[in-house]
C-alpha cells in the first residue's frame, strides 16, 4: 500500500488534534510531524518527504501564504482555516482545496481524495504558491516575506526603501539589503499602501518617506535620491503623479 506523507501546519493544538483524529483510520497516511507555526513546517519540509501539507491561514510569524511563498518543494496543500468563506472563494479556481472550520470528516475525506488522485495522476499544480500569492492581500499587508537559501526574512513595508524591476523577479531595497522575489510590479503598484508608497517608474516604486529630493535630470525626466544615497529614476508621469498626491 502507498503512503502518504503528511505535515500539519496550525498554531491551534485542538485543531491539530482534530486532524490525527480523522487521519486515525486512514493506514495510506503517515503524519511525519505537526507544526504550530510556519518556521517549523520550513524546518519538517528538511527532514521529510512531504505529500500533503494540512495548512492554516492565519498564524503567528509567518502566514500560510507567505509559508506558500517560500516554499521550495511545492506537495498538495489543503487549507484548514476559519478564514471567511467569500475570501476563501478566491481559491476555488485553484487546484487546490480547503476546509472550514470546523469542518465534517465527510469533507475532510472528500479533499484529502482529491490529493491523493492529483498525486496518483501526476497532476499537480508547479504554479499553485504563485496563484495563491497573487490573491494573499485578502490578509493585511504590511509585510514581504523572502527566502535566502535556507534562511527565511521577515521584512516589515516601513523598512522597504524601494522596489525595483528585474526580468522575472523584483529587487527589494532596504538598509539591510537587496532581496529578491518572484513577484511581479503590477502586484506591488497595486496592494502597497497608497499613502506610504508610489510608482515613479516603470521600474521603480519608491517609499514616500524615503525619498530625500527629486531633481531634475533631462527633459523629461527626473532622479530621486533616496535615504541611503541611492538614486532611482523618475518619469514624467511619476513625477506628476508624485507632485499630484502628495505636494
Amino acid at each position: 500500500m502507498k503512503k502518504y506523507n503528511v505535515l500539519i501546519v496550525d498554531d491551534e493544538s485542538l485543531a491539530r488534534q482534530v486532524i490525527k483524529k480523522y487521519l486515525e483510520d486512514r493506514e495510506d497516511m503517515e503524519i511525519c510531524a505537526e507544526c504550530s507555526d510556519g518556521f517549523e513546517c520550513l524546518k519538517a519540509m528538511t527532514l521529510y518527504k512531504v505529500d500533503i501539507i494540512f495548512l492554516d491561514i492565519q498564524m503567528p510569524r509567518i502566514t500560510g501564504f507567505e509559508l506558500l511563498e517560500v516554499l521550495q518543494e511545492k506537495p498538495q496543500i489543503i487549507f484548514t482555516t476559519a478564514f471567511d468563506q467569500y475570501a476563501i472563494k478566491a481559491f476555488e479556481m485553484n487546484a487546490v482545496d480547503y476546509l472550514l472550520k470546523p469542518f465534517s470528516k465527510a469533507r475532510f475525506t472528500e479533499a484529502l481524495n482529491k490529493c491523493t488522485s492529483a498525486i496518483n495522476s501526476k497532476s499537480f499544480n508547479e504554479g499553485i504558491a504563485e496563484k495563491l500569492t497573487e490573491n494573499a492581500v485578502l490578509l493585511p499587508f504590511d509585510r514581504v516575506v523572502v527566502r535566502m537559501g535556507a534562511k527565511v526574512i521577515v521584512i516589515p513595508l516601513a523598512t522597504i526603501l524601494y522596489i525595483e524591476s528585474s526580468e522575472n523577479y523584483v529587487k527589494i531595497h532596504t538598509a539591510n539589503g537587496i532581496f529578491l522575489k518572484e513577484k511581479t510590479m503590477k502586484f506591488y503598484e497595486e496592494n502597497l499602501p497608497g499613502n506610504s508608497f508610489i510608482r515613479v517608474h516603470r521600474c521603480f516604486i519608491a517609499n514616500i518617506s524615503a525619498i530625500q529630493s527629486i531633481e531634475p535630470y533631462t527633459k523629461d525626466s527626473y532622479i530621486a535620491v533616496m535615504s541611503n544615497g541611492s538614486k532611482i529614476k523618475v518619469s514624467q508621469d511619476g513625477y506628476s503623479r508624485f507632485r499630484k498626491q502628495y505636494s
